[in-house]
């Protein structure tokens, strides 16, 4: 009984987190403010205006859902949350920066954080394009 009560308090001394995506993302709230600059764009690939479609599978499994774009090299690769092939690649080259095919969102690995592709002007060509390839038209304008 003793043993049990110290696993007890040692458990209910710990944060309760009722899925892994919070550890992940790390806002109680569900939000996560995007950046609006980041140091390692110069890192990005020359021709994003020529990108897979949003339905490649992943390069290495061909997983079909959950796919990121590599901004810097351009390959597919899924997503922490399948494989994990998108991570080793960025572990393997460095290579930080990767769109969310599922989402359209922009993640810096080396920064940590997402980054706000409609903003950045460097991000926003793939993104337009991206959206397009994904849903046919143009995206809606956003007032900033």
């Amino acid at each position: 009984m003793a043993a049990q009560g110290g696993s007890s308090s040692a458990a209910q001394a710990e944060p309760f987190v009722e899925n892994e995506e919070e550890l992940i993302f790390g806002a109680e709230s569900g939000w996560v403010e995007a950046r609006t600059f980041c140091d390692h764009l110069p890192s990005l690939s020359t021709d994003l205006a020529h990108i897979p479609a949003p339905d490649t599978p992943c390069n290495r499994c061909q997983h079909p859902n959950e796919n990121w774009l590599c901004l810097c090299c351009k390959d597919v690769l899924c997503s922490r949350f399948v494989n994990k092939h998108m991570l080793q690649h960025f572990q393997q080259t460095n290579h930080c920066l990767a769109l969310s095919y599922s989402d359209l969102s922009a993640w810096c690995f080396s920064c940590d954080a997402y980054l706000d592709a409609q903003v950045i002007p460097q991000l926003r060509g793939v993104y337009e394009t991206a959206y397009i390839l994904k849903f046919g038209e143009a995206p809606p304008l956003r007032t900033v």
